[in-house]
């Protein structure tokens, strides 16, 4: 023990961190025990960044968290699933005082049920006093959900994955004037639209679905700034070789694109006609395609890579469904496997 306490009285408490977010969360409980200028410095670390993915743990940690002012204080970040149990009033209560508790929160994540998504639960963000940087939530788009984030201007980065369902979403025109990133997984194209309308968002996740391809694509088109980073999911759209097009119209200087495919109609051949779509990016310089039970061979995935820089000469990296990843090299594309070899 006298070595324990020589160490923390040479070591400055700046250090300790460093050493301690090494640690895993079951690591550091042993630490609290050890003295109190370890246990001081340990419970920053252990609360700092928290993540719960199953209900059980995450209500016993709000308990904690709503009647413990000593804990909620260190909390920047925390990540809360509530996704495989229905929440009752009780419970959104006791979140709601956990959440004013949290006053130097600066990253939230909240899901919830399917059947909870459907109701208005925004309300537990009444009286709470953080300043977000980052904030995904499956809860439903609604008024009070826009006025939350009306009241969030240092927000950079957001993630609404709720059900897709029209409800009285309106932002304020001032809010969210710091918003870069937004991501989306089952938001209808007037929700999509809401969210980018004059802020200055340069990279966005979506997804498309046959009935509102263009609809939504056009509302890329009200960001305040030129769309660099797109992640598109399709779910249910035509080829890919017929939405590049589309995609290059609306943003000729898109420099990085990712594509995940669902449906089943990916072949190698449809690959090596989607070259000819690639030659409208004129800024293009990462690309990624992944897309189920495409059979294709190294060799395969070297020609397609090769046929996507002579279509696109800006691109610099190529991920094709193998997981390779391809890049030039003194005029010749490799990957990381011919380096391995």
């Amino acid at each position: 023990m006298d070595g324990v306490h020589s160490t923390s009285s040479v070591l400055p408490v700046e250090t300790l961190e460093l050493i301690f977010n090494y640690l895993e969360r079951h690591e550091l409980v042993p630490v609290l025990n050890s003295n109190s200028i370890f246990h001081n410095t340990a419970l920053r670390a252990v609360y700092r960044n928290i993540s719960e993915t199953s209900s059980v743990k995450a209500l016993k940690l709000i308990k904690t968290l709503a009647s413990n002012a000593t804990y909620s204080r260190h909390v920047r970040s925390i990540d809360l699933n509530f996704a495989d149990n229905f929440i009752t009033a009780n419970i959104l209560r006791l979140l709601n005082r956990a959440l004013q508790q949290l006053k130097s929160l600066t990253a939230l994540t909240l899901n919830f049920s399917q059947t909870d998504n459907t109701a208005d639960v925004a309300w537990i963000f009444q009286g709470c006093s953080f300043s977000l940087t980052t904030f995904t939530s499956s809860m439903r788009c609604d008024r009070s959900l826009a006025k939350f984030l009306a009241m969030q201007p240092k927000i950079t980065e957001l993630c609404l994955r709720g059900l897709n369902e029209e409800y009285d979403f309106a932002l304020e025109p001032k809010a969210l004037p710091k918003l870069g990133q937004f991501r989306t997984v089952t938001a209808y194209p007037s929700i999509i639209g809401e969210v980018l309308r004059g802020r200055p968002v340069e990279s966005v996740s979506m997804s498309l679905y046959r009935r509102d391809v263009c609809a939504s694509l056009d509302t890329l088109l009200l960001s305040a700034t030129a769309i660099k980073r797109l992640t598109v999911l399709i779910l249910e759209s035509d080829p890919p070789v017929a939405l590049l097009p589309l995609i290059a119209a609306r943003l000729p200087h898109l420099e990085a694109f990712h594509l995940v495919v669902l449906t089943p109609h990916s072949t190698h051949e449809i690959l090596l006609e989607i070259g000819s779509s690639l030659t409208q990016f004129k800024a293009l310089r990462y690309i990624t395609f992944m897309a189920p039970g495409i059979p294709s061979s190294f060799n395969d995935e070297k020609i397609i890579a090769e046929a996507w820089s002579k279509a696109c000469p800006t691109l610099q990296t190529i991920i094709l469904p193998k997981g390779l990843v391809w890049f030039q090299r003194d005029e010749n594309w490799a990957c990381l496997k011919d380096n391995e070899d």
